[in-house]
């Protein structure tokens, strides 16, 4: 689809919208679906604004609080509501930076009130119930096993997961190579276990049929082409099911496990930080919430004040 083609016909704005696509791509560094995302939010906005008769350099700060309005009384979920408004924001702050606008409208639009939620985590003992539930008899069962043990081991995203290359394993040093958000690279490092694993894959590998281009990608179904997310995110949840765990988990789930095990056992934040590729520190913070939340939990049942409470209100009951 021709973005500025279908969402505006005045020549200024077709030019702002071919320029922000620039921006997202080759200034920000975003993957093609997220400049799509971007793209998507926005013309939300320039929906909303053809009723107005305005154009996006004419929009006042009203008129965003207006439109942020609308999204709650359609019924638009508060994170997406948020998602859109960061987005219409970043589009905004690059209008200025861009010099086609003085002040920024978008500033003071403030987004929907969103409860704190703590991402599902699984024990160990949980994650090695779900790799235990892999059929290794099966052609996929030695790859389903190094992809889980991978992405525990390494807390990657499962879009890092996927576009793994072969060239990206320096297993001497005990380190893979991963390319994440904005193709900024960092070096993780990888568990023994995890490199054996993918050993035994590699050796299983060799023996299939490869497709031209994705000689060398690390991980590949059975028709020779690279691992999708959706087939990562079908397989943990068919394994999931085998392995009798009703948490709702996805491919993200391994990754959470990874960095709050990680902090329970003692990790730096900042060495989370980096080895997760979070930009900012407040992004892995969130663990922190996760281990204060599992802190209270084990305290409520260990502390001798509590246990002699639950035994005093147990003698009650009796009586």
């Amino acid at each position: 689809m021709d973005f500025e083609a279908e969402t505006t016909n005045k020549p200024q704005e077709r030019q702002i919208f071919k320029q922000y696509d620039r921006y997202l791509r080759l200034e920000k560094g975003f993957s093609p679906n997220t400049v799509e995302a971007y793209k998507t939010d926005l013309g939300k906005l320039l929906h909303f604004l053809a009723g107005t008769g305005k154009g996006v350099l004419d929009v006042t700060t009203d008129d965003l609080q207006q439109f942020s309005a609308g999204l709650h009384d359609i019924g638009i979920h508060p994170r997406s509501q948020a998602r859109i408004l960061s987005g219409i924001k970043a589009f905004y702050h690059f209008l200025v930076l861009a010099d086609y606008l003085e002040a920024d409208p978008s500033e003071l639009v403030e987004g929907p009130k969103i409860g704190f939620r703590l991402p599902e985590v699984l024990t160990v003992e949980e994650i090695d119930a779900i790799i235990g539930a892999i059929d290794l008899s099966k052609p996929e069962g030695q790859r389903n096993r190094a992809i889980l043990e991978t992405l525990y081991s390494c807390g990657l995203r499962v879009s890092e997961l996927c576009s793994l290359k072969l060239s990206d394993l320096y297993f001497d040093e005990g380190f893979i190579k991963v390319e994440g958000k904005g193709s900024k690279q960092r070096l993780v490092p990888i568990s023994p276990r995890a490199i054996k694993e993918i050993k035994y894959w590699l050796a299983d590998r060799g023996h299939g049929r490869i497709k031209p281009g994705f000689e060398d990608y690390v991980f590949l179904a059975r028709w020779g082409k690279g691992i999708s997310r959706i087939m990562v995110f079908h397989i943990i949840k068919e394994l999931a099911q085998k392995a009798g765990i009703t948490k709702n988990i996805s491919p993200h789930t391994f990754r959470h496990s990874f960095a709050t095990h990680l902090l329970e056992g003692g990790a730096n934040l900042r060495a989370i930080q980096c080895m997760l590729g979070h930009e900012s520190i407040a992004t892995t913070e969130i663990y922190t919430h996760i281990d204060r939340h599992m802190l209270r939990s084990e305290i409520i049942e260990h502390h001798p004040r509590n246990i002699l409470y639950r035994k005093s209100k147990n003698k009650g009951a009796i009586h």
